[in-house]
């Protein structure tokens, strides 16, 4: 299934991913630093989404109190 979430507090504007039996199989952030960002989905994908709430929830970005990869994580929550 896809979902779209719009992250809050973070240079990204757009999250995408989808989710087929019970794994994460694609992510796309819009927005936000590239590089990085390509980096956070390609290592995600294969992973439960409780496995990557665990790994990415808190992260913080220059003391914003959250991230792209926090935001990540409270949209797979949201999703759960």
């Amino acid at each position: 299934m896809k979902y779209q979430y719009a992250p809050k507090g973070t240079c990204s504007r757009l999250i995408d991913f989808e989710i087929e039996n019970g794994v994460v199989t694609e992510v796309m952030f819009a927005g936000g630093c590239h590089g990085n960002l390509q980096g956070i989905a390609a290592l995600v994908k294969g992973m439960t989404p409780q496995e990557i709430i665990t790994r990415l929830e808190g992260i913080d970005c220059g003391g914003k109190g959250t991230s792209c990869p926090d935001q990540l994580a409270c949209a797979l929550r949201q999703v759960m």
